[in-house]
């Protein structure tokens, strides 16, 4: 086996889903291996910013602040429609009577705060926290909205809140196209060979985990484990579609669409480095 590569993905079941064939040996990785690394979304953000781990799940959002440093794979993404953010609050409001109120969001880099951003630029009071804090903090009064990630979309009703906008759905009504959450990138200093033969290994191990559903769910569970089945099942139904296998031109479409209206909007740094090797 060639040197181990450092993988960062997070426990979120369709992460574990996707990569539990790859990490395991259970697909061709072209002689590469993988100390996997499960962190928050945004906290492998922050992780990619500081150039820390070889390959590694990222916000796209975040991946506007990176591009020189790393290549995107076409394999891995979270990327579909239906899947998007949700906004929510206490009370059915309209969200213009946010302005001037504090408004949570998973982290700075996530999708989900740029999505925020370029539906109400005019919106500016943002609290930062771990994605699953956030429901209570609309409930406890600590934000008077909240944008949510993840399985909340799934259990938000039980908390009592209500949806003031479904940002992947304004995205979709905007563009005509799927809404790019997260992806896999490679450090460019791997090498074109490196970075292809990984992104052939991620491809074939989601082909294998759509194959074999039931092979990965003990690991699953072991990263998930407030998470009932039925709500699990549902994310990795949600989260793991075709694009995930293989992003095509729609998906390439929509990647590129996010980071040029982000760039316009002055939301990350213009980059003149392709999205992939």
């Amino acid at each position: 086996m060639k040197n181990p590569l450092t993988l960062g993905f997070s426990p979120c079941p369709n992460d574990t889903f996707m990569f539990y064939p790859l990490v395991h040996g259970l697909v061709d990785t072209g002689g590469y291996s993988f100390n996997e690394r499960l962190e928050d979304v945004e906290t492998l953000n922050r992780l990619a910013v500081k150039g820390v781990l070889d390959v590694t799940k990222v916000s796209y959002a975040a991946l506007g602040h990176f591009r020189e440093q790393y290549a995107l794979l076409r394999a891995g993404s979270a990327l579909g429609r239906g899947c998007g953010p949700l906004l929510v609050a206490k009370e059915p409001l309209d969200p213009a009577a946010l302005q001037g109120k504090t408004i949570a969001i998973p982290g700075r880099y996530t999708t989900a705060h740029l999505l925020m951003r370029l539906y109400a630029p005019g919106l500016t009071t943002f609290l930062e926290m771990p994605f699953h804090e956030i429901m209570d903090a609309v409930m406890t009064g600590r934000a008077d909205a909240g944008v949510i990630i993840h399985e909340s979309r799934f259990t938000y009703h039980g908390f009592g809140l209500h949806q003031l906008v479904d940002l992947g759905e304004w995205w979709e009504n905007e563009t005509g196209l799927p809404i790019p959450l997260g992806g896999i990138v490679a450090k460019r200093s791997l090498g074109a060979g490196a970075i292809r033969a990984i992104e052939q290994a991620l491809a074939d191990g989601v082909e294998y985990a759509r194959n074999n559903p039931a092979a990965a769910t003990q690991y699953i569970r072991e990263h998930a484990q407030e998470m009932n089945e039925q709500v699990c099942a549902a994310h990795i139904g949600l989260y793991v579609n075709d694009f995930s296998q293989q992003l095509g031109a729609e998906g390439e479409q929509a990647i590129a669409e996010l980071l040029r209206r982000a760039e316009a909007a002055g939301l990350v740094p213009a980059s003149e480095a392709p999205l992939f090797i």
